[in-house]
């Protein structure tokens, strides 16, 4: 059920249906309001699920910046996404809340076509500097004047991509703000009195003009008088504020000022508003803010299932028990690690989400994350590999897309033995089209050197990973978010047999190669059909010889996948059979050619389907048309 929405509870929220609703709203009622949406924002992921203590941290915020700016006129970029839940509340989509990142509902992150408010969409990090400064380029070839605002998170902050925009927009006359939500104490901690207060005079048009000023007048004086009055002025503020390098960038820094603050925060961003050229505002915020549970623990309500405010307990689901692939990766890298003392662990920012919570406690010395810095981690594998250590690089298939180019050419050119767990291919539900892993394959298998696999099971998840990291090579393991298929795998560290596919059900006429998880739901297509049901294993290398005493029994082959058609596992099949000049008949079943939006991953299944009943469908329906039988 959504919150409650009575005029009795959230008086002033009832009256906003949209940011010029919020700017009607004297500053003293602000505060107010900023208890309301903090009340309803809890209730609602309370209700829904979602991702909680980012958003808790960012509502002062939230109300500044849509009280200052013209928004949806001027652009407002956020990141990452999961600060935007009170944003979304702000800008029309209060009542949408209850449909959260349900199929229909509204995105869990910024989306373009959902909202005019939405300037950018940000599912993933570190992008919003450089699409804020496309915007501003754009908007002054244009002649438009309008306001770009980019407000990033400290952990953003880690990717290269950031300083790529800052390194631009510093040596460029744009009329860009960026704002740093640190909300970690990661960067700094000297937020008080004497820093709101410093930041105001910093921002105020008394200081802009008078460094204005003497810009010209130094401007004048011999080159190295001139060096000695700007080192002076950066001096000076470092020993109150820790701008300086954003100051080497080109930025004009302020801060760093308590984003819970609103009486700092709204005369600090009408001033700065009013300056030109790139400004940086430092603003310090707390996560989870306004509910203990969240603060205490920010972490483990990053992202939550439905829970019960007054204790902070998650609602019992029949699955809380059941474990999941991650779980089976983080039980599998400490017992490796026990048996190899080579092995190290990387992550990008996901220790959490990829399981690495248990092997960063027990060999905190072998364990290394390297922030929102996929291409950096996937090179510093790369380097540990030269010198003799087995790195695993545990990563979401989605975040590996970011460093493609490292992939290929720091590691397999180099044929390393570098072993990748990829998380959360194939449907991730709730998280929507950013967060899908429906490419890797596709993606992956083209690269020389890489071996390429998934498990149709908990034991087989296992037994790959060991085989991978026993491989002489570069080998990825892609498996699905969510509870195991099959029982929970034993303890020992035994391989699978290498480039070896599973004949699992002997059939007539038709064979069904399965690719990964979705051998279970073939299962049942393949007794109805009575069709042969082979566990593929491996995408590369294919068992080719597994595949040519198919096609030697049978009319019509069909693959099976949960990744995009395009270039997939089903593809590679294709291919060999037509460099053998097999003419046998084939259907491939996976991700059509769009994007897959968000929704409880059961129904995700259906409508593509590729659930047992629309797999049923899509073959008998092929089956007719090619009139096999």
């Amino acid at each position: 059920m959504p919150p409650s929405n009575t005029n009795s509870h959230r008086p002033l929220l009832e009256r906003i249906d949209t940011p010029a609703d919020l700017r009607l709203l004297s500053e003293v009622q602000l505060p107010q309001l900023a208890r309301e949406l903090r009340s309803y924002l809890l209730a609602s992921v309370a209700s829904t699920g979602g991702h909680l203590a980012a958003g808790l941290g960012t509502i002062e915020l939230t109300i500044a910046l849509h009280y200052v700016l013209n928004t949806p006129q001027d652009h407002l970029i956020w990141d990452v996404g999961h600060q935007t839940y009170p944003h979304k509340i702000l800008t029309g989509r209060k009542q949408g809340m209850a449909s959260l990142r349900q199929r229909g509902g509204i995105a869990g992150f910024p989306k373009r076509s959902e909202s005019e408010y939405d300037a950018f969409g940000t599912g993933h990090s570190s992008t919003s500097i450089s699409a804020a400064l496309g915007m501003c380029i754009a908007d002054r070839h244009n002649g438009r004047n309008k306001k770009s605002v980019a407000v990033i998170g400290d952990g953003a902050m880690t990717a290269g991509m950031a300083f790529e925009a800052l390194n631009h927009a510093g040596d460029s006359d744009a009329d860009l703000l960026v704002i740093l939500n640190d909300n970690d104490m990661s960067i700094s901690a000297n937020v008080g009195g004497l820093s709101n207060h410093l930041t105001r005079l910093l921002s105020g048009s008394l200081y802009s003009t008078i460094r204005e000023g003497g810009k010209r007048v130094l401007g004048n004086l011999p080159g190295p008088v001139h060096e000695l009055a700007r080192r002076t002025e950066e001096h000076v503020k470092g020993m109150v504020a820790p701008g300086t390098m954003f100051e080497e960038l080109g930025f004009n820094y302020f801060g760093p000022i308590d984003g819970h603050d609103l009486d700092t925060l709204i005369p600090t961003l009408r001033n700065l508003t009013q300056l030109r050229g790139p400004r940086f505002l430092h603003v310090v915020t707390r996560k989870g803010k306004g509910y203990f549970p969240a603060e205490d623990n920010p972490s483990k309500y990053h992202g939550v299932g439905s829970f019960d405010t007054s204790t902070g307990e998650a609602h019992q689901s029949a699955t809380t028990d059941i474990p999941t692939y991650t779980h089976v990766f983080s039980d599998w890298l400490c017992d490796m690690a026990a048996a190899d003392e080579r092995l190290v662990g990387i992550t990008p920012a996901m220790r959490e989400g990829s399981g690495l919570v248990k092997f960063s406690q027990r060999y905190p010395e072998r364990y290394f994350d390297t922030g929102i810095a996929e291409q950096h981690a996937v090179t510093l594998a790369a380097g540990m590999a030269c010198e003799g250590l087995k790195p695993v690089v545990a990563i979401y298939s989605t975040f590996l897309q970011r460093a493609y180019d490292q992939l290929i050419h720091d590691v397999a050119l180099q044929n390393l033995p570098v072993l990748f767990a990829i998380d959360r291919a194939g449907l991730v539900g709730a998280d929507g089209p950013t967060h899908t892993g429906g490419y890797d394959i596709s993606f992956m298998r083209c690269i020389p050197n890489l071996v390429l696999m998934a498990p149709a099971t908990a034991s087989e998840a296992r037994a790959m990973l060991t085989s991978g990291f026993l491989h002489d090579g570069p080998c990825a393991v892609r498996y699905p978010r969510g509870a195991i298929h099959g029982k929970p795998p034993g303890s020992d560290l035994q391989a699978i047999d290498f480039g070896k596919a599973e004949l699992c059900r002997e059939g007539k006429t038709i064979a069904l190669l399965v690719f990964g998880t979705l051998l279970h739901e073939a299962r049942e297509v393949a007794e109805q059909l009575d069709a042969t049901l082979v566990n593929m294993r491996f995408i590369k290398p294919l068992d080719t010889t597994c595949i040519n005493q198919v096609c030697a029994r049978h009319e019509l082959i069909v693959s099976i996948e949960d990744n995009a058609i395009a270039g997939g596992a089903g593809s590679a099949v294709s291919e060999y059979l037509d460099q053998q000049g097999c003419t046998i008949k084939r259907l491939h079943l996976g991700f059509p050619d769009r994007f897959v939006e968000h929704g409880e991953t059961g129904g995700l299944l259906t409508e593509w389907g590729l659930d047992t009943a629309g797999m049923l469908a899509r073959i008998r329906a092929y089956i007719n048309d090619e009139l096999l039988i």
